[in-house]
């Protein structure tokens, strides 16, 4: 029977192929008490679960750094660096170490119950960003229930064929189907049997979303049921653009979406030999494609689809996961070079450190404001640290001696926050002077990203060279 389920579209593309259930390590956790004696040898298996994770999540990092060149996207290795904090969260630990010791819950049972307590703090937040981290807890816990139970990845094992299927079946593509799946696991697809895959939970905004988007892989999250719904080895029809996911379609429904599947592959290569062409509306205006970057090495495949310079080189994940130990003036001159240098004289707009919010510096500092956007993030975190900002600028101004550069302040709002920076800047150059180091001049830029800014735009034109709309 042809039915379809209908999800959130994520990730752009058509995938068909035949399903593959992943079901969810939680629902088959067992609920048994324990003795005195067994507390210490369930907390012993709490930690080896939680160190298994850290190791794979680190193993999964470190590949991701190594191959760059084959589609990895280096803003990955931030998400991944949140499941590391949340993997050594006190909260978390703490709570299942009480459900052992004083409720006397075995190890898997403590784990969920602890989950339970703390999906509900989530669930009150307002922020929905910050609701939707919630996904990123509840894979964590699976990936630790997955380790105890000595069950590999959903992704990076090849399903099961049964001996009597046919050679049609055995060669037939395959898609997956599961409760939810984490980064670490999305990250292994790309070597994969898999084309797409169907997720019950998650939204646009879920770190399950942005590695589909940033990898490519046609996606619909937030399907609710799906997983329940559709039978292992059922035809799936997968559509990224509109969210939809057709289960057992009939021939002509089949035959419709494989011709779609092959417009959109030829529509890609068509793109793909155009991408160096100018990109000119027909009255004659010019229209400039820029990249995001987070890392350096993201100029060259920046370049190779056609960006003619960096729009945001977010320097926040070179300061990111790194218990405390900011970069040093050399580091940050030798990131910003190889960026600038990797876009062979193609203007990088360089933004200022912007933590904060969704962003933390890591897991030792935490914001407890009510709406942690109004809290210590970006400029204002940046001129409470004169001597980290300074090492920033200049960092950024010696590495405008090898290119074009347009330095980017986040969130600032008023003027006595614009005339510090401006001050600082100053300060920056007199101490390059001072040792005779060679730096360059640099475009002053601001964005304008908060209320106060929008209507004080007027004064902040008298100040910049340009403003970046956020």
């Amino acid at each position: 029977m042809t039915f379809s389920v209908h999800g959130q579209a994520v990730s752009r593309g058509i995938a068909i192929g035949r399903a593959v259930l992943v079901a969810s390590s939680r629902m088959d956790v067992a609920h048994y008490f324990i003795g005195d004696d067994q507390i210490h040898g369930e907390l012993s298996r709490l930690r080896d679960a939680r160190d298994a994770v850290v190791a794979e999540i680190t193993r999964v990092q470190q590949t991701l750094l190594e191959s760059a060149d084959k589609g990895a996207h280096h803003e990955l290795t931030a998400l991944l660096d949140v499941h590391l904090m949340l993997l050594q969260d006190t909260q978390l630990q703490e709570g299942v170490k009480h459900w052992v010791q004083e409720r006397h819950y075995n190890a898997e049972w403590a784990l969920t119950s602890q989950l339970e307590q703390l999906a509900k703090q989530f669930d009150e937040m307002e922020d929905p960003y910050l609701r939707e981290r919630k996904a990123d807890l509840e894979q964590v816990v699976e990936r630790m229930l997955r380790h105890m139970r000595g069950v590999a990845s959903p992704v990076g094992r090849a399903p099961a064929v049964a001996d009597g299927a046919s050679e049609d079946l055995r060669d037939d593509p395959l898609v997956l189907v599961a409760h939810d799946l984490s980064p670490a696991d999305m990250l292994q697809f790309k070597q994969s049997v898999f084309a797409g895959f169907v997720t019950d939970v998650g939204g646009k905004t879920s770190h399950t979303a942005i590695v589909a988007r940033s990898m490519d892989i046609p996606a619909v999250v937030g399907a609710r049921t799906a997983s329940h719904l559709v039978q292992q080895d059922d035809w799936v029809i997968i559509d990224g653009d509109t969210g939809v996911v057709i289960v057992n379609p009939s021939p002509i429904v089949l035959a419709e979406y494989g011709f779609k599947q092959r417009q959109g592959e030829v529509e890609r290569e068509r793109l793909s030999r155009i991408k160096n062409t100018p990109a000119v509306t027909l009255d004659g205006e010019r229209v400039e494609l820029l990249a995001n970057i987070e890392q350096p090495e993201d100029s060259t495949p920046a370049l190779s689809v056609g960006a003619v310079g960096v729009g945001l080189f977010r320097t926040e994940f070179l300061f990111m996961g790194r218990d405390g130990k900011l970069p040093d003036e050399e580091e940050q001159y030798e990131a910003y070079r190889r960026a600038v240098e990797g876009m062979h004289g193609l203007p990088v707009t360089i933004r200022t450190v912007d933590v904060g919010a969704d962003k933390p510096l890591d897991r030792s500092i935490r914001d407890d404001h009510l709406n942690p956007a109004l809290g210590l993030r970006a400029i204002r975190w940046s001129l409470s640290e004169p001597a980290m900002f300074l090492t920033q600028l200049r960092a950024v101004l010696r590495a405008a001696a090898h290119g074009k550069i347009n330095l980017l302040i986040p969130m600032l709002a008023h003027s006595s926050e614009i005339l510090q920076v401006k001050a600082l800047l100053a300060r920056a150059k007199e101490q390059l002077d001072a040792r005779a180091a060679v730096y360059g001049k640099v475009k002053l830029g601001a964005m304008i990203e908060v209320p106060a800014a929008a209507l004080a735009v007027r004064m902040f034109l008298k100040h910049f060279d340009y403003l970046s709309i956020g």
